[in-house]
């Protein structure tokens, strides 16, 4: 029987505990925790009909709201993930937003207003190809704002999710690692 992803050592050893601090040259990218290829695709298989159940489930019961978030450079994989995750699910409960530079509408608001449009409605599962994190990232890379609103955004963050959280909206971020030289 093929192991599942769902409550094995795997998912602990993946997962970073809040205030956690990664160092991610500390990781090594082509890491397999000891999986074949074909034993991951299998588990891929039984998680994908996991995860339609479990969003027939969401949608049935109403009260909470799933976002999915997904980060990664560019040609780090995100595309492929939603593709390869995300189709398992029902298309009418799903829906996927990618963040790309704002639209002149949306920079006559805060940041977090076309985010704040596209988070997921109670019963629904919403994926977030790159996300508001964007905000902070690229806008300090390229020293788009000053020191002080680029900081002050990180605690707004925060504040944004601690909200969406209260309201039922569970949280997942996923940040895919590829390697130099892949």
């Amino acid at each position: 029987m093929p192991r599942i992803l769902t409550g094995d050592s795997l998912i602990s050893r993946l997962i970073v505990e809040p205030g956690r601090r990664v160092q991610l040259h500390d990781q090594h990218a082509g890491n397999t925790f000891g999986w074949e290829k074909h034993e991951a695709i299998q588990a891929l298989e039984q998680n994908r009909q996991k995860l339609s159940d479990l969003q027939y489930k969401l949608y049935a019961d109403g009260r909470h709201a799933l976002l999915v978030v997904i980060q990664a450079i560019d040609a780090g994989g995100k595309d492929g993930t939603v593709r390869d995750i995300f189709t398992a699910m029902n298309p009418q409960g799903c829906v996927v937003s990618s963040f790309k530079a704002p639209s002149a509408e949306e920079l006559k608001h805060d940041y977090l207003w076309r985010v704040h449009q596209r988070v997921p409605a109670r019963g629904m599962v919403g994926v977030f190809n790159r996300s508001h994190y964007e905000d902070v990232l690229i806008v300090r890379v390229e020293k788009l704002v000053p020191k002080a609103v680029w900081q002050r955004r990180y605690a707004e963050i925060n504040e944004f999710e601690r909200m969406l959280t209260a309201n039922n909206v569970r949280i997942i971020k996923l940040f895919l690692q590829i390697s130099r030289g892949e």
